[in-house]
C-alpha cells in the first residue's frame, strides 16, 4: 500500500465490530486470511471483531478499515441488516 493510500485509509473510521466478522464471513473470508493479508496472528482479528482491541499501527489500521469499507460496498445487504435495529 502506498504512502497516500494509507493517508487516505487512515481518513474512514474503522466500522463497529458488530460489522466485522458477518462482512469477512459474508466474503467467505477466514480470519487467517485476514491476518495474513495484514500481518498480524488470527487472534488479533478474533479480537478485532469482538470489540476487545483496535489495530494501532498505522499502516495495518489503515489496511484493515480499507478491508472493512471495500467488503461493505461489495456487501451492503450485511451492513443493513446488522444495522437494522
Amino acid at each position: 500500500m502506498s504512502a497516500v493510500d494509507v493517508l487516505l485509509s487512515e481518513q474512514k473510521p474503522l466500522l463497529p465490530p458488530a460489522l466485522r466478522a458477518p462482512l469477512r464471513r459474508a466474503a467467505g473470508l477466514t480470519q487467517r486470511q485476514v491476518a495474513n493479508a495484514i500481518g498480524v496472528r488470527p487472534l488479533q482479528v478474533l479480537r478485532w471483531e469482538a470489540g476487545e482491541a483496535e489495530p494501532r499501527n498505522g499502516e495495518r489500521r489503515a489496511a484493515y478499515s480499507r478491508l472493512l469499507h471495500g467488503l461493505a460496498q461489495q456487501h451492503p445487504a450485511v451492513v443493513a441488516s446488522t444495522s437494522a435495529p
